[in-house]
């Protein structure tokens, strides 16, 4: 069985949720006349992302929706019923108590929703994390899973949404061209040439193809897919985003880490691809899952002394230490 996917890279205006939603419904139309059945848009791509780190508590607020009931879900639903298609997009929620998530909101055909709370939040220190997966059931006859941006960088979140019966991963982003200070890992990008990508594109998809973009996303975004079997729908953000560069790279991963369609290119752009869903029993990610051990997994779940709450993981300047037992004692080799 094949079932076409989609995945969106655009550059999302800060604040500006209308501008952003009407981008949205633009490619969901493009999306609905290519065919596509599942339609994936970047992280926080209603309210825009970075800025929000300059933002108190009340301009978050400001920006923040209830789900299902803001104004955002409910024309992201309304979209999603005309046309036959689950579309997600990702937004600032408002709980019902009063606290402020990024979340995103996965909206499908038949009037159902689920909305994921990241994980590993680090934006502001007035939005809180999540504290659950998020996999659910499709009228198409799949099960979906949703990890939001830093959430996929942790391995054990990946294997718990698969654990949880996830066929199709669904993972926005903000990423790419970020500060950072790992040497090997991404870097920042002149905004000077996303602001010259009309005159030059040459040079800003260089940066976009290189260790600040794609080659990053390669040491292991398609792990994701392969060691979980799954397919997986990168979105992301792209060009100036308060400082940095987004590098887009929006790409369709399917159940073996093969890239079935991406793109490169400095500009809003909508990426559509096959999942050929009859490889999902057969590729060798589930084949290995079937033969885990759990009871020797207790590691896992056990604390180390050396975590962080996000915030603190994501802006200390400390070296980070070798990770010891829960008892101070190094683990041996397995």
């Amino acid at each position: 069985m094949k079932l076409r996917l989609g995945t969106v890279q655009f550059h999302h205006h800060a604040n500006d949720k209308a501008y952003n939603l009407s981008v949205v419904e633009r490619f969901s139309r493009d999306a609905a006349a290519a065919g596509v059945k599942i339609l994936a848009f970047p992280e926080m791509c209603v309210t825009g992302y970075w800025h929000v780190r300059n933002l108190g508590r009340m301009g978050i607020e400001a920006l923040a929706e209830h789900v299902p009931d803001g104004d955002a879900a409910r024309r992201t639903m309304a979209l999603a019923r005309e046309l036959d298609m689950a579309i997600g997009v990702g937004l600032i929620e408002r709980a019902p108590d009063g606290g402020l998530f990024n979340s995103y909101v996965l909206c499908q055909p038949d009037g159902s929703f689920a909305c994921h709370r990241k994980l590993h939040a680090f934006e502001s220190e007035h939005i809180l994390s999540g504290d659950r997966y998020t996999v659910i059931d499709s009228p198409l006859g799949i099960r979906i899973g949703i990890l939001i941006c830093w959430d996929n960088n942790l391995v054990e979140n990946a294997r718990a949404t698969a654990l949880l019966g996830a066929d199709i991963l669904i993972a926005p982003h903000q990423t790419g061209g970020c500060a950072s200070r790992s040497p090997f890992a991404m870097g920042l990008i002149d905004p000077k040439l996303w602001r010259e990508r009309e005159t030059n594109p040459g040079a800003i998809e260089a940066e976009f193809r290189g260790p600040k973009g794609r080659e990053w996303l390669m040491r292991w975004l398609p792990s994701r897919a392969h060691d979980n079997g799954l397919f997986l729908l990168f979105a992301n953000g792209v060009g100036e985003d308060d400082g940095e560069v987004r590098t887009g790279n929006a790409m369709i991963v399917d159940c073996y880490g093969r890239i079935v369609a991406e793109t490169s290119e400095a500009k809003d752009k909508l990426v559509v691809g096959d999942a050929d869903l009859d490889l999902l029993p057969l590729c060798t990610g589930r084949r290995w899952i079937r033969g885990r051990r759990p009871e020797l997994y207790d590691i896992l779940t056990e604390r180390s002394g050396g975590e962080l709450d996000p915030r603190q993981a994501r802006f200390s300047l400390a070296p980070v230490a070798r990770s010891t037992g829960p008892r101070g004692l190094e683990r041996p080799p397995s």
